[in-house]
């Protein structure tokens, strides 16, 4: 469903805006609430 590089550039994009959580989302599946991932991140 979602490669690493897509975790890794959001985890990037997160540390860059100083966010703690995002949203990983993938609307290539058939059900929308399959392709979400949430993403936190964990270095503050």
């Amino acid at each position: 469903m979602f490669n690493d590089v897509h975790l890794a550039q959001t985890i990037t994009y997160l540390k860059l805006s100083n966010c703690r959580l995002g949203l990983l989302i993938n609307f290539n599946v058939a059900k929308i609430k399959d392709g979400i991932k949430r993403v936190i991140n964990g270095y503050f």
